[in-house]
């Protein structure tokens, strides 16, 4: 392929994983929570845009998951998660709020219709944890988890995504 390139490859490989880490440490180091760090970390876009940097297996944000972990341990910042409830116990309790599994099932469908895809699938979570055998709710899971498979570029959010859709289909068909 050429020296060049070759170094050029390995040169931007370690500017990225480097500034990954700096900002993840920074953040870290100002007393940021987790969620802070994983939203707060910027993956610079020229280095992005390379086509040996684009995330197909893996995504950056799971490295700063991991540089987390790494230096930081098991807790992330949030005195809530240290002991927490049961998905299931806060699924039921925001579904009470909510006003029910169908409310659920409207806030993650505007939430997909708006492009907010991630706030759609905790939506759709609490949906079908609080009630397990709604279709409407699989349905409208399935179809979230389905539109963010076509937009992951990581093989392992792919197959996450992919089974999770799998898995509210069967019972959304009600196999």
């Amino acid at each position: 392929v050429g020296a060049d390139r070759v170094r050029r490859a390995l040169d931007e490989s370690a500017r990225l994983l480097e500034t990954i880490t700096e900002q993840t440490l920074a953040l870290m180091n100002s007393g940021a929570r987790l969620d802070d760090v994983i939203h707060g970390v910027e993956f610079p876009d020229e280095l992005m845009e390379r086509p040996y940097l684009r995330p197909s297996y893996d995504d950056p944000r799971f490295i700063v998951r991991n540089l987390w972990r790494l230096y930081g341990g098991w807790y992330d910042g949030n005195p809530a998660h240290l002991n927490p409830a049961p998905e299931a116990d806060l699924a039921r309790a925001v579904h009470e709020l909510a006003g029910g599994g169908d409310a659920l099932t409207r806030l993650a469908s505007q939430a997909a219709a708006d492009g907010r895809l991630d706030l759609a699938a905790h939506f759709a979570e609490w949906a079908v944890q609080s009630e397990p055998e709604n279709r409407a709710a699989h349905g409208a899971r399935a179809a979230i988890y389905r539109e963010r498979v076509k937009r992951e570029t990581s093989l392992m959010a792919h197959g996450i995504y992919g089974a999770a859709a799998r898995d509210s289909e069967a019972v959304s068909e009600g196999d």
